[in-house]
């Protein structure tokens, strides 16, 4: 159970930082559109928010199944962006599939563009995501070698070292 947790835990916590970076996007274009006066009947950053939330527990979801028991530093970026555009096409079948039993608009007139949009998406927030962490693992390997060099070299190793 303990298991489930904490991918559940992972799930959301990519869910807010794909919503975090998608608000971002959508206070981009709300900014955009307020420049050449455009109005708009939507909270773009709330609603880029929560799609971007959507997308990234999609995207937790379908790498946990696909890439369970890699680490980040085994997987490499463009299969990494291809899970994340996989999360992005996920999401526009959810999105579709509710704007459809609204009634409101035809949801296959938008197709043609909200694949590609939550395709490119999904897949730039996953590709910005491993380097995230591969940053991150790499500063926290930096900080733990940071006692390494109190225990100093020896002159013999110090010489060894100097002439390899």
């Amino acid at each position: 159970m303990k298991k489930w947790g904490r991918r559940i835990r992972a799930a959301i916590r990519m869910g807010l930082t794909w919503a975090l970076a998608w608000f971002g996007a959508g206070m981009a274009l709300l900014v955009v559109g307020l420049v050449f006066g455009a109005t708009a009947d939507v909270p773009f950053p709330i609603l880029f928010g929560l799609l971007g939330f959507l997308a990234g527990t999609a995207f937790s979801g379908v790498l946990g199944i696909a890439e369970g028991r890699r680490r980040f530093d085994q997987m490499s970026l463009p299969r990494f962006a291809g899970w994340g555009a996989i999360g992005g096409l996920l999401l526009t079948g959810a999105f579709v599939s509710v704007t459809a039993l609204s009634g409101e608009t035809t949801p296959l007139e938008h197709l043609e563009v909200l694949v590609p949009v939550f395709g490119l998406a999904g897949a730039g927030s996953a590709a910005g995501m491993l380097v995230l962490a591969r940053r991150a693992e790499a500063r926290e390997l930096l900080h733990a070698g940071d006692g390494v060099a109190d225990v100093g070299l020896t002159e013999e190793e110090t010489r060894q070292l100097l002439e390899d």
